[in-house]
């Protein structure tokens, strides 16, 4: 893969895991609703096994067929539960009148960041866990992901990595607009803690 490839690729991970991130952060301020909407979140897909390896592997230092099957399994499993946050908000907001057709493409972010809606406790509660210290949106995990990604499209090469940084930022600058406005500020310690995560690395060499 050429790294005008892994630019794009880079920068539209870091894009849908911020824009989901901080619809996360949207849903856990939205006005609760009287009317439980459990359907939505029983209809949601199963969780997906978590990409495992140990923290005290090197990522650079992977063979390359390692790098690229962990590529393909963080690009899955975000995949998989962006679709399962979606799904579940899209269901929610059908059955307060608002037909899918208005929510395509970056008018789904939009609507979340307009706040006009409302969720039930049960959503309300499984967006919180989301956002948490240790849930899979929290500043943590997303920001350890996206550095993880990152690290095992480049390799140990300095010069890729700094590629891979400046794509995130770009995906950090899209997934701002994509939101139509200031993303949450979630985001913005996300932000923080992968720069430092590039940051270590780059002093480590």
């Amino acid at each position: 893969m050429q790294v005008n490839s892994q630019d794009y690729v880079v920068r539209q991970y870091s894009q849908n895991t911020r824009s989901t991130q901080a619809s996360s952060v949207n849903s856990t301020s939205a006005k609760a609703s009287d009317k439980a909407a459990e359907s939505a979140t029983q209809a949601s897909a199963p969780d997906v096994d978590r990409v495992e390896f140990s923290r005290d592997t090197d990522i650079t230092k992977m063979s390359d067929s390692d790098r690229a099957a962990l590529v393909k399994s963080l690009k899955d499993d975000l995949n998989s539960q962006m679709s399962r946050f979606t799904n579940m908000m899209t269901q929610t907001f059908q059955k307060q009148g608002i037909t899918a057709a208005s929510l395509e493409g970056d008018n789904f972010w939009k609507f979340m960041a307009s706040g006009n809606y409302s969720v039930d406790a049960k959503t309300k509660a499984e967006a919180q866990e989301a956002i948490s210290e240790d849930g899979f949106w929290g500043v943590k995990q997303t920001s350890q992901r996206i550095f993880d990604f990152a690290a095992a499209l480049a390799g140990d090469d300095v010069e890729t990595m700094k590629k891979m940084q400046a794509a995130v930022e770009k995906g950090f600058e899209q997934a701002g607009a994509a939101w139509g406005g200031d993303l949450p500020s979630i985001c913005g310690d996300t932000h923080t803690a992968v720069n430092k995560l590039f940051d270590d690395y780059y002093a480590s060499h």
